[in-house]
């Protein structure tokens, strides 16, 4: 039986967000959660190469943890991906705004970032399109829940003891603020991919199948299973990269246009 948070992609997708959907994501989780009070955030401290080289960590944990090790993980290019419906092992013992059941209480999103704000590998500040689309994710989850922007809160100010944890290492009142903004209409919302090309063919993406997945599994060199998978992703984010489209993952009339012409 499924756990709760089935509602993630939907709201995420309405809030016109791009989403991916890791398999068995509906059954996954350390039991069901509780009344979601809010929205937490962290940084994964990852690989500084990749769009979301931590998935596999936060979907199947570490060897001090099991997984799932958060409900979403949010790529450097903006996508979020649904990695768990149910209660995820993310918080560890602390308090934000009078709550301290962290896993079951609150929606915990990894966004890959190396954890760096200086040195080789500093990610600092983040990505523009990943932090926009961090934002507006917080945002569409807390308007669904019905709480205030107060209630996303960072995993450096809810775990105790104070100063143990430095995630995220951005400004988390500056954020607040942000998602205020998105959640008042301040901001105006994202321009959508549009739903289908000018030759009537679908916007694509995972967990899609059929002919026209295969069609391009055959243009970006991968095997032609007809399941639009993370391998076949993989390959149209090389392919759109090398034809300086927005490595999304996505096909939409950009890269199918660009498909047409390979």
């Amino acid at each position: 039986m499924a756990f709760s948070l089935t509602w993630l992609p939907k709201v995420l997708k309405d809030a016109g967000l791009k989403v991916a959907e890791q398999p068995g994501w509906q059954l996954r989780g350390h039991g069901d959660v509780g009344q979601i009070r809010g929205v937490m955030c962290h940084h994964t401290a990852g690989s500084p190469s990749g769009n979301m080289p931590s998935l596999g960590i936060v979907t199947n944990g570490r060897s001090d943890l099991s997984g799932p090790l958060a409900q979403l993980c949010l790529a450097r290019d903006g996508t979020f991906i649904v990695v768990a419906a149910g209660r995820a092992f993310h918080a560890g013992p602390g308090e934000w705004q009078g709550v301290t059941t962290g896993n079951s209480s609150f929606i915990g999103i990894e966004a890959e970032n190396t954890g760096h704000t200086s040195g080789p590998k500093a990610e600092f500040p983040w990505p523009g399109v990943q932090m926009d689309a961090y934002a507006r994710g917080c945002a569409a989850i807390l308007t669904h829940i019905g709480a205030d922007p107060i209630m996303c809160c960072g995993h450096k100010e809810y775990r105790r003891p104070k100063g143990f944890k430095s995630d995220p290492t951005f400004d988390m009142n500056v954020f607040r603020l942000d998602v205020r903004n998105i959640m008042t209409g301040a901001v105006p919302p994202p321009v959508l991919i549009p739903a289908e090309d000018p030759a009537h063919r679908p916007t694509l993406r995972r967990p899609a199948a059929g002919h026209l997945v295969k069609l391009i599994q055959a243009k970006v060199g991968v095997p032609e299973t007809g399941e639009f998978d993370g391998v076949t992703e993989a390959a149209v984010r090389r392919f759109q990269r090398i034809r300086g489209l927005v490595p999304d993952g996505i096909v939409g009339p950009k890269t199918w246009a660009a498909i047409d012409g390979a």
